[in-house]
């Protein structure tokens, strides 16, 4: 492209110097426009502030009803936070997993503890532990009082009498495990556990907690189904008083009670205190 006619010639660079100047050349701005944390003293002398600017204010283009989503914190139901609020002693105010200790022990078993030992509760077996006794009752009964009336037709007295004697005996073995399941219990204490059984024979077994280096519940199908199952203990691999106790009722519950009991035994007193505190401020009220 040729110079206008007695003009200057044409300067070869001057497209670049335009171009140069052009990208240079400052942006306009106005008021309300600046980035979030750049001021005109120091450029970039401090990198973004994300408090100046309207970085997560409502009118960021991110911000609207479909980006807001996925900044919102998450939410929590009462139920959810109900295991993690705790009084003013730090115990937990939701729900328990353990049901309220009892105050006493029974007549039976207040014999067996020594007067600074703290009692827990005591547990009898399971109904399903009769359950052998009761099928041999049931049983006795249909068979001896088909085979009396069919010997009383037969008018054989002597044998009819016999059938009669027999059904009662097996009727009273069947009344002595119930009375045996009655008197049989499971006891837990701040000290140890322990196992009381026998009508005339009593039978009493024992483990200190401080021993136990193993327990475990097991629970089959039929125990899941009615809430009960078998617990095993191991003492340092000796043989002891008692190491498996069939048929104890609400088996996961009462786990929860000795494994407390054998690590977190403050927990215990405390909500034993708490719970003391709250006796006495119903009583008042």
């Amino acid at each position: 492209m040729g110079s206008a006619p007695g003009g200057p010639p044409d300067d070869p660079d001057e497209p670049d110097r335009a171009r140069r100047q052009r990208d240079t050349e400052p942006i306009p701005r106005t008021r309300g426009e600046e980035g979030p944390g750049y001021s005109d003293d120091a450029a970039f002398s401090r990198g973004p502030s994300y408090s100046d600017g309207p970085a997560y204010s409502e009118s960021a283009s991110y911000a609207s009803d479909e980006g807001r989503a996925g900044y919102l914190p998450p939410e929590f139901s009462e139920d959810e936070l109900a295991g993690l609020r705790t009084d003013a002693a730090g115990m937990p105010i939701g729900p328990r997993r353990v049901l309220p200790l009892e105050d006493e022990p029974s007549s039976l078993v207040a014999r067996y503890l020594f007067p600074t030992e703290r009692y827990r509760g005591e547990w009898k077996r399971h109904w399903i532990h009769l359950s052998t006794p009761l099928l041999i009752g049931t049983a006795a009964t249909f068979a001896l009082g088909y085979l009396s009336g069919f010997l009383a037709r037969q008018e054989v007295r002597g044998l009819t009498t016999a059938a009669v004697i027999v059904w009662l005996g097996v009727m009273g073995w069947v009344a002595w495990q119930i009375a045996d399941w009655y008197y049989d219990r499971f006891i837990l204490t701040n000290k140890r556990v322990m196992v009381v059984n026998g009508i005339v024979t009593r039978k009493v077994g024992m483990m200190p907690l401080l021993r136990v280096t193993d327990m475990k519940y097991e629970q089959s199908p039929l125990g899941r189904l009615l809430n009960y199952g078998t617990f095993v203990l191991e003492s340092a691999g000796q043989d002891q008083a008692l190491r498996e106790v069939k048929h104890l009722p609400n088996p996961n519950e009462l786990y929860l009670r000795v494994v407390e009991e054998m690590y977190e035994p403050q927990a215990v007193e405390a909500r034993l205190g708490k719970d003391a505190e709250d006796v006495k401020a119903d009583d008042g009220a």
